[in-house]
């Protein structure tokens, strides 16, 4: 088999690289194998294989949720668009070792999810929420008010979320934004179960309060 330097290009197809940095509908429309639309495992059997089509048919499948994940976690588009790229050249060389018992997505999951902490964890503590200064108020006639309460709260959420410790963030967002159960989650983020609800407890709490004066 050849050397796994990264993703081809297959005929009549974006570049899987660049493929990742559009939302699934904007993804180029590359045909499904033969027989319809094939399983993950099968697909990721043939990548493997060195089937160049079956691989692009992943990069379509999967890059909208995982850019979707990756900008929940680290809060911008261009680091969650290089996040997903990386991840899936990361997936293209280790395709032979993949454990094809496992769920291909969750395997992505876990591939996008560690170079998103891997991001946080070098990144400056964020300000605490109360040093964050209140959003000025819309002048008469401009954005209607409650559309600028709106935008406040989702401004103070994500404030919120940065201020979570990157474990804590990635288990929240990966329940309640994502609504992966406590058994993929411990999968994606390599530890168990227990810690997992210990995580989402301590990161519900955290929210609650930092949410508290927008209720």
């Amino acid at each position: 088999m050849r050397e796994r330097t990264g993703p081809p290009t297959p005929p009549g197809t974006a570049h899987p690289r660049q493929a990742a940095q559009r939302p699934a509908a904007d993804a180029p429309a590359v045909p499904e194998p033969a027989g319809g639309a094939l399983p993950d495992e099968l697909l990721a059997v043939r990548a493997a294989e060195g089937d160049d089509d079956a691989f692009a048919v992943l990069v379509r499948r999967h890059s909208g949720r995982l850019t979707a994940l990756a900008y929940h976690l680290l809060g911008n588009r261009p680091d969650a668009e290089d996040a997903v790229q990386d991840a899936f050249l990361s997936a293209w060389r280790q395709l032979p070792e993949f454990r094809h018992g496992a769920a291909f997505g969750t395997w992505m999951y876990r591939i996008v999810t560690n170079r998103c902490l891997n991001a946080l964890r070098g990144r400056p503590a964020a300000l605490p929420l109360d040093a964050v200064p209140e959003p000025v108020a819309p002048d008469a006639g401009s954005a209607p008010p409650r559309m600028a309460e709106t935008d406040a709260t989702a401004a103070a959420l994500t404030q919120a979320l940065a201020e979570l410790t990157p474990e804590l963030r990635a288990c929240w967002v990966l329940r309640e934004l994502h609504g992966l159960h406590y058994e993929e989650i411990a999968q994606v983020t390599g530890s168990s179960e227990t810690a997992v609800r210990g995580r989402l407890f301590r990161a519900r709490r955290a929210l609650t309060e930092a949410m508290r004066p927008w209720r």
